[in-house]
């Protein structure tokens, strides 16, 4: 494990660019996802038509092109973005269809009721969507964001494709210049990653006994 030891800055250095992908594009993810999911359900067909057309097509578009064109063909047309902000655009618009998806199954399993008792009370669908639905929704849906944050920590690899040195660029590195000791680099990598997915496995299970809705 020496390898392991000498090379830690490096290590540190990758899991902090890592972890601000990875909390910047979540955090993005979760407010763009959130306002799909609103204009998926929308009762304006132009609204939900067009929310529907971005979650299908970037649900199916592989995340290696979602980021080649934020970082490749978005400078060519003349946006100039440091290749984090693009990789951190990237992902957030990849994974916020997710998000949009996992939400909106949660407000599928809301009751009907809830919905019209909002508007025998004089709410309109801005009100009773953020002020009832959403509250209940997220509740029911904590296990199926958690699992699309943990997606997107592994998906923060894909940027050391798109000259991000994140963790996963570091253990390559790494693992070139020591060939003797691949085993050992590549474990230190894995030890990174489980450091952010694990903690949100655990937190999923607490939130998940502490805000059970009762169906």
């Amino acid at each position: 494990m020496n390898a392991v030891i000498e090379n830690l800055p490096s290590y540190l250095e990758g899991f902090g660019l890592t972890l601000s992908l990875f909390a910047i594009a979540g955090a993005g993810a979760l407010v763009l996802g959130t306002l799909v999911a609103a204009l998926r359900i929308s009762p304006v067909p132009g609204l939900s038509g067009a929310a529907a057309v971005y979650t299908e097509a970037l649900r199916n578009t592989p995340l290696t092109l979602v980021l080649f064109f934020c970082a490749i063909i978005l400078p060519y047309l003349g946006t100039t973005l440091p290749y984090f902000v693009a990789a951190c655009v990237g992902l957030t618009l990849y994974t916020s269809p997710f998000v949009a998806e996992a939400l909106r199954s949660g407000v599928n399993g809301v009751p009907i009721g809830q919905a019209e008792a909002a508007r025998s009370l004089g709410m309109g669908f801005g009100q009773s969507l953020t002020l009832v639905i959403f509250p209940q929704a997220f509740r029911m849906v904590i296990p199926p964001l958690v699992n699309v944050l943990v997606a997107l920590a592994k998906n923060t690899s894909v940027a050391g494709g798109f000259f991000v040195a994140e963790l996963f660029t570091v253990g390559k590195k790494l693992a070139n210049a020591n060939g003797d000791n691949i085993i050992p680099i590549l474990l230190g990598v894995a030890f990174f990653y489980l450091v952010i997915t694990i903690p949100l496995g655990v937190l999923s299970a607490r939130l998940e006994k502490r805000w059970v809705v009762q169906r």
